[in-house]
């Protein structure tokens, strides 16, 4: 089984176990914003991510405490308030945007298209991050999600990445799946996103006739985005025991799905949260 096969079959079984939001009650409460607002209040394609891990229940208690304070406001596009998010990461045969996440590279990058399932809308994007651990989100529309990059597509990977014929080498290796909402806080122009139903595929090349192994994560994923500044959102969680954990969709995704994988870093979170599927 190739890329194209891999990924086809990854997809057709995902759109099979996709999973219903479970924070539409805790999200009622909110006062709309729409996407254009969001964007212009707090796009952040520069800032800090802090994350955590929340048990669902935990998840909606916080999503309830927040409403109560109606100092944020939830995305809202045509009526909907949680949204499909599916990405298609790209590495090289090595793995070598993996590798430097697990040896803590002061530079590095993710390259993935992500397409936003329920409004159709699908981009290539390039995230990198500098030596103070800012993150940077580059971005750039196209028509569908592609297994392989055009000519297009391969001169803005290069150009961001920073070295000519990168992105020739670049395969499919994994794919996510998750519902995520997303509310502003208007006073200081920050945001923070609540992901849950992540599932993660190994879409690499494998024997054929053999499926692509999947994990889950039965939890809800908390981040906080801002600038250098943690948010009242990260006191709050701080006031209450939770502390930021490391996880990458991508990196301890792939972890989660090949245990030979160099893992060190996300051991933890690894051994507490993901489960086969």
């Amino acid at each position: 089984m190739n890329h194209v096969e891999a990924v086809n079959a990854a997809t057709s079984r995902i759109d099979r176990v996709d999973r219903v939001d479970a924070s539409t009650e805790s999200i009622a409460a909110y006062a709309p914003v729409t996407l254009a607002d969001l964007d212009a209040t707090a796009a952040l394609q520069k800032r800090r991510d802090r994350k955590y891990v929340l048990a669902p229940d935990s998840g909606a208690t916080l999503l309830d405490h927040l409403a109560r304070l109606g100092s944020r406001r939830v995305l809202e596009i045509d009526g909907r308030r949680s949204f499909r998010y599916e990405s298609l990461y790209f590495d090289t045969d090595d793995l070598a945007f993996y590798r430097a996440a697990v040896q803590r590279r002061r530079h590095r990058a993710k390259v993935r298209i992500r397409r936003y399932v329920d409004t159709g809308a699908v981009f290539l994007e390039v995230k990198l991050r500098d030596r103070r651990g800012m993150q940077q989100k580059y971005r750039m529309g196209i028509d569908e999600v592609a297994t392989r990059l055009d000519v297009d597509m391969r001169r803005f990977v290069d150009q961001l990445v920073g070295e000519v014929g990168l992105a020739r080498t670049l395969r499919p290796t994994a794919i996510t799946r998750y519902r995520r909402v997303t509310l502003l806080h208007d006073s200081t122009a920050t945001r923070a996103t609540f992901d849950t139903g992540l599932t993660c595929f190994d879409v690499r090349p494998r024997p054929a006739g053999q499926a692509a192994p999947a994990v889950a994560l039965p939890a809800m994923i908390v981040e906080s985005k801002s600038g250098s500044v943690a948010t009242d959102l990260d006191r709050h969680l701080w006031a209450t025991g939770e502390r930021p954990v490391k996880i990458s969709k991508y990196c301890t995704g792939l972890a989660a799905l090949d245990p030979e994988l160099p893992s060190n870093r996300w051991n933890r979170t690894l051994r507490n949260h993901f489960h086969a599927t």
